[in-house]
């Protein structure tokens, strides 16, 4: 039994080594996307952070119009690692087509608790107010614009409420029970 404690520590630490760097590879992605002020201390971070591994893939690896699609590999590339070493550590090496489907949707789950998180962030830095600039804030909110940018046209804020960011929970929520937990489960049958 004592092994197994052993095991999940192991475990534990690469799911939250892999975890928190893909994190790091999908901020910077998202920040290129929305074109994020790369001026800000929290991009410069995620840029310095992420630039080893990207600097040699781009040079192989070609962006497709806006689309850097050596983040996007490498998301993916770290992805099916983490769930190699997981697997492996059990003793069992799963079928290569279930990984990539697992593994996507692993990323699509990640992307969606992102924005989850951001948006978590913003409600709280309302109540909380501040009225300073504060440099996570305002990646956050250049994140979370283009999320939120159609729902507040839809839904006109009501008095000091904005319904926008409850409405984007709705559908985030919706997101990870529509698409990510079929892609989960298609993913477990090829494994």
């Amino acid at each position: 039994m004592g092994g197994s404690y052993g095991l999940q520590a192991v475990e534990f630490l690469v799911k939250t080594f892999f975890g928190l760097y893909i994190a790091v590879v999908m901020a910077r992605f998202l920040l290129q996307q929305v074109r994020a002020d790369f001026h800000n201390p929290v991009s410069q971070f995620v840029v310095s952070a992420t630039q080893p591994l990207l600097r040699p893939m781009r040079r192989v690896i070609p962006s497709i119009g806006r689309v850097d699609t050596s983040c996007l590999v490498l998301m993916l590339a770290l992805q099916v690692l983490e769930m190699v070493i997981l697997y492996g550590l059990r003793g069992y090496f799963p079928a290569p087509a279930g990984l990539l489907v697992s593994s996507g949707a692993e990323l699509l789950n990640l992307a969606i608790n992102f924005y989850m998180v951001l948006l978590l962030i913003l409600v709280v830095s309302s109540w909380v107010g501040g009225g300073g600039y504060s440099a996570l804030l305002g990646v956050v909110a250049q994140l979370c614009g283009p999320l939120l940018r159609p729902l507040r046209r839809a839904i006109p804020p009501m008095g000091m409420f904005d319904l926008s960011v409850f409405a984007a929970f709705i559908l985030l929520q919706l997101g990870k029970i529509l698409l990510v937990a079929p892609l989960m489960d298609f993913g477990r049958r090829l494994l």
